[in-house]
């Protein structure tokens, strides 16, 4: 039987290279893998992001950025959270069920109220919520980056808690399933690429825009004549996302033969982004212009999740008392 597949990415800003390379590209790929169900997580961006029009802005661009980049509404399930009530129904059961004790362990709370979030209850509770998000689908395989690690452990506990306590397997426990990304992308300052750092370099810029922001990737000041080192330079670890073995090899060449400046490094790093996203970019005009046909896209997503996540609920709903007059 054809496994479920479930992730989600959050609406809170503009998707960055970072996103691609880390999530959205095996997204894209596992689309082809089993029966996949991807979501906007909207009410995930509401524990950082308190503009009713910029998360309105920021989830129309997701939709946009994943279309353009090869998503197919015919491969798969794709929706926004906020069109599944049934996932704050089951959060709030699961809550309900949560000891303090086990939120207060949240490495990711910890992390995210370091780097200047507020400590609100939705940062808190976070993880009850993204529990909710990959159980109301029974959901098999859960693709997460190493720092979400915890959160799947969470959700299992979560998932299990929940049977034992109605002596009824209710919930399928899922899998989690650990993507290793080939390298961490860099940002312009040499940091982990983070819209909380403002180093990204935007899927989707262009122009003076993108220019900008590769040219203002840090280096270290090593004369342009002198041999260089490609492997401890910024621009190169962004060069060997997008340049094959062949180009990798000629670039590396080039550096360690000095005369080969930082700059003229920027420049081929900036060709091979225009390069590679370049039907991308075209695609997503197009559907800047088609913008019922987006909707549709996720009124038939959100359609489809809701139908399978009643499937998860009512029998839950029976089994704890909960009932529905109408």
């Amino acid at each position: 039987m054809e496994k479920t597949i479930l992730s989600g990415i959050q609406p809170s800003g503009k998707l960055h290279i970072g996103n691609y390379f880390g999530a959205m590209r095996q997204h894209i790929r596992m689309q082809e893998e089993g029966d996949a169900f991807y979501f906007i997580a909207n009410y995930h961006s509401l524990t950082s992001v308190n503009e009713g029009k910029k998360l309105d802005r920021f989830t129309k661009d997701v939709v946009l950025d994943y279309l353009a980049l090869g998503l197919d509404p015919e491969k798969c399930t794709f929706f926004a959270q906020s069109d599944v009530p049934q996932t704050t129904e089951l959060a709030w059961i699961l809550g309900c069920l949560t000891p303090v004790s086990l939120m207060e362990k949240g490495v990711s709370y910890k992390d995210k109220v370091a780097q200047g979030l507020s400590p609100n209850i939705g940062l808190f509770t976070y993880p009850i919520l993204q529990a909710a998000d990959i159980l109301v689908y029974n959901s098999d395989l859960v693709p997460v980056g190493e720092d979400q690690k915890q959160n799947i452990e969470i959700c299992r506990d979560l998932a299990g808690k929940l049977n034992f306590t109605y002596n009824e397997e209710l919930l399928k426990i899922p899998e989690d399933y650990i993507v290793k990304s080939v390298a961490v992308v860099l940002g312009v300052d040499g940091r982990k690429m983070s819209k909380s750092y403002n180093n990204t370099i935007d899927i989707f810029d262009e122009g003076k825009t993108l220019k900008k922001r590769v040219m203002s990737i840090q280096t270290d000041s090593t004369p342009l004549e002198d041999p260089k080192d490609p492997e401890t330079c910024n621009v190169f670890a962004l060069i060997k996302l997008f340049a094959d073995e062949i180009e990798q090899k000629d670039i590396a060449e080039k550096y360690k033969a000095g005369g080969y400046g930082y700059g003229h490094a920027k420049k081929e790093l900036l060709a091979l982004i225009k390069d590679y996203f370049a039907d991308a970019r075209e695609k997503r005009k197009q559907l800047e212009k088609n913008m019922d046909y987006v909707f549709d896209v996720l009124r038939e997503g959100g359609k489809k999740a809701r139908e399978r996540a009643e499937t998860v609920m009512e029998p839950i709903r029976s089994k704890t008392g909960l009932f529905r007059s109408f």
